[in-house]
């Protein structure tokens, strides 16, 4: 396999990596060594929880069907290598839409179940694990189990977040939502600083379906914490809209030989996206890509980042001290000469996924990508998670390429039931480097 086809979304380690069709496992698997094999989605996690450098990836690109769709129900059932998107363009024509999706369109629906992932609207219908009725899982004993609320419900949850390492997800029933129309309703409220973020949210997530703020990483003074919060409800009926937007799609052809998006092309870039909007509330009526996957429109934009690559550092932390930490993250980043692209702060809701390792729980997440500068962006990385787990926090283990075993484990403290339960012939690099680094 050559580099790239296998590779993380954060592009930090690149190499050509081995990997086989679901197929070809399910005839390996008889005699596969312990940690042989990881399922491999559409390598949208940005670290290392989709390798596995000492086996072999099971490419879930190569089953791709839809098996049935129920326009009265909104029931899909698919093979767990189909993408959202793809159940978008089934869905949408008999106005259902995805109940939870994350900013790209681009992942496969088991990566969602195996990241549990969330989107703008958590607070309102919780994570995608959430809205799976069931799924089937083939384990490397050969037992091909259905899984459920129901049915084997202790490896159904412990594969909802599992990151892969139950099994090897063969298909999923996802329950999709009715809507009058896929496009969004948009309410752009620009601020000045994050007390007025602070003091705006909870209202505004009680008033719409969807809610997050992008935020001016690089203001200071009077203008730090600026930013804009992007509220949102499905269209009515009569929106003219196209139900499936065509755009021209451009693309990053290369990898420049620097980092373009560096401390001077983000200030221009913040001033202007802030300024672009007016101040108080604008309401629109937008293209459904434009408000949920807007970078899907450019093909491979983390190349922008520069041959290095990119770490995100998403984190969760209680509500009762966000506004003081958030603006602490933010400085901390910015005194370190770090400019962060996609600067995101959401308001998680109070529902709980049931996933052993579901990343989102009740509390405010932020974040925060940056161009990878070596040994000065892991000591960075390293302090912000410091100060998020002191705060009783957590950071997000799927956007993860080097969390150190301590921050994973006071970050997600059930990870054992998980490895109780883990499939003996899939691990990860991020498992081996987080825990199985600590005491069982």
């Amino acid at each position: 396999m050559t580099a790239g086809e296998f590779d993380s979304w954060g592009r930090i380690d690149r190499r050509a990596r081995p990997a086989v069709s679901p197929d070809a496992y399910e005839n390996l698997r008889d005699n596969a060594a312990p940690g042989a094999f990881l399922p491999f989605g559409n390598g949208r996690s940005y670290g290392d929880s989709c390798h596995n450098d000492q086996g072999r990836l099971i490419d879930s690109r190569m089953r791709t069907r839809i098996l049935g769709f129920d326009p009265g129900t909104g029931i899909v059932s698919c093979d767990a290598g189909v993408t959202l998107r793809s159940i978008l363009e089934q869905a949408i024509p008999h106005r259902f839409f995805l109940p939870v999706t994350p900013g790209t369109a681009a992942v496969t629906v088991a990566g969602a179940v195996a990241n549990d992932v969330h989107g703008k609207n958590h607070h309102a219908r919780g994570t995608f694990g959430k809205h799976v009725r069931r799924l089937m899982l083939l384990r490397s004993t050969g037992e091909l189990l259905a899984c459920s609320a129901t049915e084997n419900r202790d490896l159904f949850y412990a594969t909802i977040g599992g990151m892969g390492l139950t099994g090897l997800i063969l298909s999923v029933d996802l329950q999709l939502m009715k809507v009058p129309s896929a496009h969004i309703q948009q309410h752009a409220i620009r601020f000045d600083s994050l007390n007025d973020y602070f003091g705006m949210v909870e209202t505004v997530d009680s008033e719409h379906e969807y809610s997050v703020a992008w935020i001016d990483q690089l203001a200071t003074g009077k203008r730090a914490g600026r930013g804009v919060l992007l509220a949102g409800d499905h269209a009515d009926a009569s929106c003219e809209f196209p139900d499936m937007p065509r755009s021209m799609k451009l693309s990053v052809p290369f990898s420049p030989p620097f980092d373009l998006l560096n401390t001077v092309t983000l200030k221009a870039f913040n001033e202007f996206y802030f300024r672009k909007e007016k101040r108080g509330e604008t309401v629109t009526t937008v293209k459904w890509p434009g408000y949920f996957h807007p970078l899907d429109a450019i093909g491979h934009w983390n190349r922008l980042y520069g041959p290095r690559g990119l770490y995100q550092h998403q984190s969760v932390y209680p509500a009762d001290n966000a506004r003081e930490l958030t603006a602490r993250l933010l400085e901390t980043a910015r005194k370190a000469g770090h400019a962060s692209f996609l600067t995101v702060l959401k308001k998680f809701g109070e529902q709980a996924s049931g996933g052993l390792l579901s990343f989102p729980r009740p509390g405010f997440t932020l974040t925060l990508d940056f161009a990878n500068q070596g040994e000065q962006t892991l000591k960075l990385l390293n302090v912000l998670d410091a100060m998020v787990i002191e705060a009783g926090g957590a950071i997000n283990a799927y956007k993860d390429a080097r969390m150190s075993p301590q921050t994973f484990d006071s970050s997600f403290p059930q990870w054992r039931k998980l490895e109780e339960l883990r499939d003996p012939a899939m691990v990860s690099n991020f498992w081996k480097r987080t825990a199985l680094a600590l005491p069982k």
